[in-house]
């Protein structure tokens, strides 16, 4: 089959109906007669995905069979939980709150964190500063693995960025992961309480990339968004009437006390340049293709095409399921 000719149009979803109705015709054979489950749990944020994923399970299930769970802890914003209770209201699906701030202060989540902040930036005070985690855009052109960056805003308004050492990068990660494990663990508890699904959020870079915490955000019974790209997803957005104010809003991870989008966390480039040249890098189309199309060199697209496949391969463990083929009892049997 020849491919398309490389264009900025590529992505667009023309039968967008018929997309619809084959996520929503999975998801009904996957959730009622392979698991049989009575309807989905849905983790609700304010944020593009969760939305566009409430949209389509609400076509696909109906209103009456699905909970939106809004889980917000410290340093979540207010936004999230308005924006959440609008759509959840939106679409006649049934939502409750629960805060895991409790069960964040009990794993010591806040304090591991804050301890690998202060021993980068002695004057960081969790009380009255705010800190995120950054990497700066450059790294991506330059073909290297990215570099890690604290960034603090102190109380007067002042900002204080510094290069994160290996293992205070890696406490704070693995501090800050609690949040999304506590938010899966609830998600289930109400799935088991109901017999339902866990619905999960991700959009394909999330998956393929894995900007996901494995057995966090990253568990889930089906993910009916998985395939799609950002720009896709918010095409069915606004095709199903997902609010505007959710559409608007820039994606974000939710995760420190300081606001950080995506980009600046983990993409590294807008979503609308991302999905084309992850389309073309995903479907072998040359850098010498792409490149016109984007407004770039071969050499700037090639460096990015390596970036993908570093990032691809370095996350491969996430997406790798438990390993349980160990033949211990083969040839031992009398």
């Amino acid at each position: 089959m020849t491919k398309k000719p490389f264009s900025k149009d590529i992505l667009h979803l023309e039968n967008i109906d018929e997309v619809i109705d084959g996520i929503c015709e999975k998801l009904r054979e996957d959730v009622y007669k392979r698991f049989r489950r009575y309807g989905g749990v849905i983790g609700i944020s304010g944020g593009i995905d969760s939305s566009v994923t409430l949209a389509i399970a609400t076509k696909a299930f109906g209103s009456d069979k699905l909970l939106g769970i809004m889980l917000p802890e410290t340093d979540s914003s207010p936004e999230s939980e308005e924006l959440a209770r609008e759509l959840a209201n939106k679409f006649g699906v049934k939502s409750i709150v629960e805060n895991i701030s409790g069960a964040l202060e009990g794993f010591g989540c806040y304090r591991r964190r804050d301890e690998a902040v202060a021993s980068v930036i002695p004057e960081y005070n969790p009380v009255t500063d705010k800190m995120k985690v950054v990497i700066p855009e450059e790294f991506v052109n330059k073909n290297l693995p990215p570099v890690h960056y604290v960034s603090v805003t102190f109380k007067d308004g002042t900002e204080k960025k510094v290069r994160l050492p290996m293992k205070e990068y890696l406490q704070i990660v693995a501090a800050s992961n609690f949040k999304q494990r506590c938010r899966a663990n609830m998600l289930y508890y109400h799935a088991e309480a109901l017999n339902y699904a866990v619905l999960g959020t991700p959009n394909k870079h999330e998956v393929q990339q894995g900007f996901f915490v494995k057995y966090g955000d990253g568990a889930a019974d089906v993910m009916p968004i998985g395939n799609l790209f950002k720009t896709q997803v918010y095409q069915i957005a606004r095709h199903l009437g997902v609010p505007e104010a959710i559409i608007n809003r820039t994606p974000t991870t939710d995760t420190y006390s300081a606001e950080q989008t995506q980009e600046e966390f983990f993409y590294q480039m807008p979503f609308d340049k991302m999905d084309l040249l992850w389309y073309g890098w995903e479907n072998d189309y040359s850098p010498e293709e792409v490149a016109p199309v984007m407004e770039m060199t071969p050499d700037e697209v090639s460096k990015i095409f390596k970036n993908f496949a570093r990032k691809q391969k370095t996350t491969d463990y996430l997406r790798t399921p438990p390993l349980h083929d160990y033949n211990i009892m083969e040839g031992s049997l009398v």
